[in-house]
């Protein structure tokens, strides 16, 4: 009953999380290739999926300055979600020229990271510490790379720029997973936490920027990225803290925890089905 009684006392809320349901729903049959038949020049799961997005955006649109406008602005972050959650994780519907600023934006925390992971050796133990830098000792120049090139496709984004930018991401992405499980062969409790932990960080932003990267390529050049990866997400997935990436990525996009969790649950889904 109390289930039945919310739904009459919060009849916004409950509007919303049904259409929050049909839009994720959508994006998902979408991503897999369903599309319930033709409407126009369309689909009915997009017709679907764009017909809740604007029914949320309706109802996100609350002039009333009362108390439960704090309510309001929760229930318009979970809308913010579904349109998120609706399409390729991070940017929806997002042009090439605004991913490749997105990718740009992530460059400064990846030389973070990176710088992390530099000062990481000097807290392991004597007989950890070379394992630590030689699994990592490709990091630096490959970051210096990967900067100039997102700067150079940004500046002109070219076929030709693209495909190098691809290139290296998978290259990169490679050298992280490597050093993951390098890493994780140090018998030192101690000395394996902070080596995971300074790998994990760049570890995120790579395949945040794969991800970015992947939502701008063909089907033909997603799959020559595939067949470059050695390495599978599968073998590195025990490694990965999902906390810490969640919160970082939560931090660089200022959105909820959750939301970060859902979208890199979904980009990582969608790395493992192209082959990855």
């Amino acid at each position: 009953m109390n289930l039945i009684s919310n739904i009459w006392i919060h009849p916004r809320t409950s509007a919303a999380g049904l259409l929050i349901a049909a839009v994720t729903i959508a994006g998902v049959l979408t991503q897999q290739g369903i599309t319930l038949g033709s409407a126009g020049t369309g689909t009915v799961v997009s017709l679907v999926s764009a017909l809740g997005t604007a029914l949320l955006g309706l109802l996100a649109k609350d002039p009333d300055p009362s108390p439960t406008s704090n309510n309001t602005a929760k229930l318009g972050a979970l809308m913010l979600c579904a349109v998120l959650v609706s399409g390729s994780i991070p940017l929806a519907g997002c042009s090439g020229k605004q991913v490749a600023q997105d990718i740009v934006n992530w460059t400064p925390a990846l030389q973070t990271a990176v710088a992390v992971v530099d000062s990481t050796a000097s807290l392991l133990a004597p007989a950890d510490a070379p394992i630590f830098l030689a699994a990592t000792a490709s990091f630096d120049a490959a970051t210096n790379l990967l900067v100039a090139q997102c700067k150079a496709y940004l500046a002109n984004p070219s076929a030709s720029l693209l495909a190098q930018l691809q290139s290296q991401i998978v290259t990169f992405q490679q050298q992280v997973n490597a050093a993951l499980l390098q890493s994780a062969r140090i018998v030192n409790p101690n000395s394996q936490t902070h080596a995971l932990a300074a790998i994990n960080g760049v570890a995120t932003i790579v395949n945040a920027i794969f991800a970015l990267v992947e939502s701008i390529s063909s089907k033909a050049a997603a799959a020559q990225m595939a067949s470059q990866a050695s390495i599978k997400i599968s073998q590195v997935q025990p490694y990965l803290d999902r906390d810490q990436a969640a919160r970082l990525v939560a931090e660089h996009y200022s959105e909820p925890v959750f939301l970060a969790r859902i979208q890199l649950a979904q980009a990582q889904s969608s790395a493992i089905r192209s082959g990855f």
